[in-house]
């Protein structure tokens, strides 16, 4: 079903919160974007913000690249739209990390209703500041003057990626770019897509007898943050069943009924 996503790679994405890829373009075409991204000479006084689109109209390829239109469709729905805010995020030479931040405002969501998507046009190294991310924290909701005075988390992720690659995340996924130490500049492009309609029907590259299995990681996988993750069980179960839309949970009532906390229990006798 061409570049739509699978239930292993849906459930992959509640888990974690994001996921990045890295689709073919035609030769060159990074190192394009980069050369006009450098012509811009964007400084924090000079940044394009919503108006990067206007700026570097290459940009459109990338959110119009199959691979990545699966994506978004298989997570928001095929009648997902691309938001109006969209902003350059230049990491300079010297810049010292960021603190940690949602972009949303998290009330434990059990939606997939906004999608961040960054772009990175070079490739990215540990020392030119990757944006860094704690997997699993869509689920979670701190004050922001606390996320502030976290440090490191044992298991975060760096995105350290090839050129050309994209991150997908969940708006409310807790990240911060980290400290560029290198002499090099790093561009993130980052834009937001939003979901039109509640799903009826699963928009991926759906199974009933895979995702009966897969399903099962929901209560035996654990959190990154493992102080209260057994709460993020039912959340993850809930994200599921509102992603699998109302017509298929009328199917099954039994494998996608939420209020039963033995679920793993009930999958293995239906």
């Amino acid at each position: 079903m061409g570049y739509l996503l699978s239930d292993k790679q849906i459930i992959d994405f509640i888990i974690k919160g994001y996921l990045i890829i890295k689709p073919t373009f035609k030769p060159g075409f990074h190192e394009s974007v980069l050369s006009n991204l450098d012509a811009l000479n964007i400084s924090l006084d000079n940044n394009p913000g919503n108006q990067i689109l206007e700026k570097v109209p290459q940009l459109e390829e990338v959110w119009d690249h199959p691979e990545v239109k699966g994506i978004l469709e298989s997570l928001l729905g095929s009648d997902f739209a691309m938001a109006a805010h969209r902003h350059c995020h230049l990491n300079f030479p010297g810049t010292r990390s960021q603190v940690w931040h949602q972009d949303g405002i998290n009330f434990r969501h059990n939606t997939i209703r906004k999608l961040l998507g960054m772009y990175y046009p070079q490739t990215v190294t540990k020392n030119m500041g990757p944006t860094a991310l704690v997997p699993g924290t869509h689920f979670r909701n701190a004050p922001s003057d606390r996320m502030a005075s976290y440090g490191n988390f044992k298991g975060q992720a760096l995105a350290t990626v090839e050129a050309g690659s994209i991150l997908i995340a969940h708006y409310d996924v807790w990240h911060a770019a980290t400290a560029n130490t290198s002499d090099k500049n790093r561009y993130m492009l980052k834009f937001l897509f939003d979901r039109q309609s509640d799903p009826i029907d699963p928009s991926w590259d759906y199974d009933i007898d895979t995702a009966k299995q897969e399903i099962l990681r929901f209560s035996s996988e654990p959190a990154l943050l493992t102080s209260d993750f057994r709460k993020e069980w039912p959340l993850r179960k809930k994200m599921w069943n509102y992603l699998i839309g109302s017509s298929e949970k009328k199917k099954h009532p039994i494998i996608y009924r939420e209020e039963d906390e033995r679920w793993d229990f009930l999958l293995k006798k239906n």
